[in-house]
């Protein structure tokens, strides 16, 4: 196996994701095959990532084996097309569990056990980066491996002292370090281009010849990445110090040409309008501008913005899933924002201009998204915002949440339940069409949810979705929720029109909804943003921006297997 490690220096967030990613994707165009692995030893994700502030860190990311994990993670999925397993995200919650139960089994026999931190590190980069993640047979040839935080942080120590034990025992040639740092300059530039006289100085005083220090600046999209990689031959600078020059190839990359460059000559734009913090919603309006990255709002402190690179609290799997769907359809995606709660009746007094603006935007809408969340915040604007689209054709899809909110607003006001809510938000209402989950802990809180990959089986092999899936029987698609829809409200529900055609296999949870005589009016308990990949959109985020455009019914007379 050989193993090429990322770390980054100066501060956090430098991009170090998007660089392991990068790397992985030009070692693949070059013929090998690659897996990852995230190393994460803070304390806002001591065992797993499904506990952590979504205003410090951002999103979790799910996969198929049910693993809550970095958004990292995800950037790996999306760039290298593979499927990893939990044990691709290692933090040191895993490692110290890992041996305090050794310990605790006498294990260890009494010998002192912190030089087993690190053995177990070891052990553990070694065993996971064996598993295969592309579908094929048999190891990876390489191993990417990125290391969370910024070296010189003193949680990082056991890792950085495992990683050099693991060079020392697999050999230089066995073992490539990558390190990603900020070249910054005073003033309102931000970063420098990289001078030959910088280049010069750095590698005097970090021993790294010239031609491997390369300069990875910003760039209109993060499909470039792998691009800029390329263009400095940082492909030939890694296969010559692991010695895979006579197995690789010349790396091929025009997918990726053609992708980045593509989505830099768009013209036709559908505005991708705004997201509320948690719980978020984001809308597409037609629009003539051409905006070109997400204004920020600033939601307890924390400023969001979307250029390509930085993403936002609630919604990177969102955007990305849009992004996919919108470059399918040779649409530009031009984003604003706008908080839920800004709709609500309450505000009518606070704030009248914000509410008038929310309100004004949401009618421009050329169709409503209302994503995953938690908590009841924004919760009365949503439902707004899906009455809205109900009763106005709007095109809508609603994820986990999303969709639970379409349940609640139908039932109160097609099926004139007032106080119809979820348990979440209600624990006393007399009409629970959401409810907590039968097998749901209510005293622990990490992977305790409904997570990971879960089949659904169609009802009717007319739907809308399961033509969109181009799969009459079923779909597989992660998951993570604790609250679903009430069984015993199902059938009051469908009576008017509200169809739930898609279920799991016990027929009892409810998975996919859809609403008679709407153009576009699709909820989901799943999250199919998780599987979207550029160049192969998520079905139903595909479909909805299709429905916004009008291009929907042409589309599923003809989809060109799959294609558009």
């Amino acid at each position: 196996m050989k193993y090429v490690l990322v770390t980054g220096g100066v501060v956090s967030g430098l991009g170090k994701g998007v660089t392991a990613s990068s790397i992985g994707v030009v070692l693949k165009a070059c013929g090998l095959r690659v897996t990852s692995i995230k190393i994460e030893f803070g304390n806002d994700d001591w065992c797993d990532a499904g506990t952590m502030s979504p205003f410090e860190h951002g999103e979790v990311f799910v996969l198929d084996d049910g693993g809550e994990v970095d958004l990292d993670l995800g950037n790996y999925e999306r760039f290298l097309d593979v499927r990893l397993t939990r044990d691709n995200n290692i933090t040191t919650g895993k490692i110290y569990q890992s041996v305090l139960e050794q310990e605790r089994r006498g294990d260890y026999l009494g010998k002192t056990v912190v030089p087993h931190i690190t053995e177990a590190i070891k052990n553990w980069i070694e065993s996971v980066s064996h598993i295969p993640v592309d579908g094929k047979e048999g190891p990876a040839d390489v191993c990417v491996i990125e290391l969370g935080g910024t070296v010189g942080d003193i949680e990082s120590m056991p890792f950085i002292e495992a990683l050099r034990q693991l060079l020392f025992s697999v050999g230089q040639n066995n073992f490539c370090l990558i390190h990603v740092s900020l070249i910054p300059v005073l003033g309102v530039v931000g970063e420098q281009p990289l001078l030959e006289n910088t280049r010069q100085k750095l590698s005097q005083f970090c021993h790294v010849p010239v031609s491997n220090i390369l300069n990875i600046h910003d760039v209109p999209n993060i499909w470039h990445i792998p691009l800029l990689l390329r263009s400095q031959n940082a492909h030939d600078a890694i296969l010559t110090h692991l010695e895979l020059q006579s197995v690789a190839n010349t790396p091929n990359l025009q997918e990726w040409t053609d992708r980045a460059e593509t989505f830099d000559n768009l013209s036709n734009s559908v505005s991708t309008i705004p997201l509320n913090c948690i719980p978020p919603v984001m809308f597409f309006r037609k629009s003539d501008e051409n905006l070109s990255a997400l204004t920020g709002e600033n939601c307890n402190g924390r400023e969001i913005c979307w250029n390509g690179r930085f993403l936002s609290v609630s919604g990177e799997g969102g955007f990305l899933a849009l992004l996919h769907a919108c470059i399918a359809c040779s649409l530009k995606p031009a984003i604003d924002w706008i908080a839920a709660s800004d709709l609500e009746d309450d505000n009518a007094l606070s704030t009248p201009e914000a509410q008038a603006t929310a309100w004004r935007t949401l009618k421009n809408a050329a169709c409503i998204l209302v994503p995953g969340g938690f908590g009841d915040r924004g919760v009365k604007g949503m439902l707004l915002a899906a009455k809205y689209a109900r009763e106005n054709k709007v095109p809508y899809l609603g994820i986990c949440l999303g969709m639970q909110i379409s349940v609640i607003e139908f039932a109160r006001n097609v099926l004139g339940m007032e106080r119809a809510n979820s348990s979440e938000f209600d624990k006393d209402t007399p009409n629970p069409v959401v409810i907590f989950m039968p097998e749901g802990s209510k005293t622990h809180m990490g992977s305790t949810m409904r997570l990971g990959s879960r089949r659904t089986l169609f009802q009717t092999p007319d739907c809308l979705t399961a033509k969109l899936y181009h799969n009459s029987e079923h779909v597989d698609e992660r998951h993570r929720h604790r609250y679903e829809v009430n069984p015993e409200m199902v059938n009051t529900l469908e009576k008017s029109g509200l169809k739930f055609v898609g279920k799991d296999e016990t027929g009892k949870r409810m998975e996919i909804l859809e609403l008679k005589d709407h153009p576009f009016y699709v909820g989901a308990q799943f999250h199919p943003e998780f599987k979207s990949r550029p160049g192969r959109p998520s079905p139903l985020f595909l479909g909805f921006i299709l429905a916004a455009i009008g291009q929907l019914g042409p589309y599923l007379q003809n989809p060109r297997n799959g294609s558009l």
